[in-house]
């Protein structure tokens, strides 16, 4: 033991517990059931016509969700068969790189961004609705 270690103060932080596991509670527990969010511990009744709009806007999400992911599909497979059926691009280099790959590297990017805002904008059109809905109950 050297001097300098006579003179250090205690450390006033009790020691760390060491590991410890966090787990959620079981779903017939006692503290699962209360901790569950219910329109009533919000404050607010339950309705059959909440629901039901909840539900339809689902619907609705999922239905514009499959429409957009199919245009997206379709028109990705449409720029390929373009790519495909145009065998200039082959032959035709850019940096050393052909034509056609650097189409299909770099030109799928603005068609997702495009679809993807799109997207976005009418999944927030269809919540706006949902919300006017709502409030006017």
């Amino acid at each position: 033991m050297t001097s300098g270690d006579a003179d250090a103060a205690p450390d006033p932080r009790p020691p760390s517990p060491g590991r410890v596991r966090v787990t959620a509670p079981r779903a017939g527990s006692p503290a699962a059931s209360v901790r569950s969010s219910s329109p009533e511990a919000e404050g607010g009744p339950t309705s059959d016509i909440a629901g039901v709009y909840v539900r339809s806007l689902i619907r609705s999400q999922l239905r514009l969700g499959i429409v957009f992911a199919l245009g997206f599909v379709v028109a990705t497979a449409l720029f390929v068969l373009a790519i495909a059926l145009v065998p200039q691009l082959d032959t035709t280099f850019l940096l050393g790189v052909p034509l056609s790959w650097l189409l299909l590297g770099v030109g799928v990017y603005p068609l997702a961004i495009t679809v993807g805002g799109l997207y976005v904008r009418a999944a927030s059109r269809n919540e706006a609705r949902y919300r006017a809905l709502a409030e006017d109950r």
